[in-house]
């Protein structure tokens, strides 16, 4: 989760919301990420999907190793959610849940729909103050500026 959150960090010095992932398989990094839909101009570049685009670019595979793990500083949404299982992902690992549009455990609970080709074992809370905190002093800073 250390390095999910270093990815964060450099989101949040681009001025992106402040959410990084990494993909980890037997122990190795195999894909990263951070937000960058803003200065991507892309509204898919979350950090979840760019950790999965970096690591089968890396593959050459559009499916992850069986065993795979997500760390991500904040739940996933809708979109993350369902790329995750198209991915094939093991595991996620959340830090921060996300009341408004986290779809594992908060606003949605999507893989309980039942009706899914692929499930995955998910638990959240890790590091989820730090995490938290990151995005609470983000938003704090960007209302500041707006006024």
């Amino acid at each position: 989760m250390q390095q999910a959150l270093q990815q964060a960090k450099i989101a949040q010095e681009q001025q992106e919301v402040p959410v990084g992932a990494v993909i980890v398989h037997e122990g190795q990094i195999i894909g990263q990420g951070f937000n960058c839909p803003i200065t991507s101009h892309d509204p898919t570049a979350h950090a979840e999907i760019q950790a999965i685009r970096h690591a089968c670019t890396q593959l050459k595979n559009y499916r992850l190793p069986e065993g795979s793990t997500l760390y991500v500083t904040l739940e996933p949404c809708t979109q993350c959610v369902g790329a995750l299982i198209h991915a094939r992902i093991g595991k996620v690992i959340f830090a921060a849940h996300e009341p408004r549009a986290g779809s594992l455990v908060s606003a949605r609970q999507l893989l309980a729909q039942g009706f899914y080709n692929h499930y995955f074992d998910f638990v959240g809370g890790c590091r989820e103050e730090e995490s938290r905190l990151l995005l609470k002093q983000f938003f704090k800073l960007r209302r500041s500026i707006k006024k």
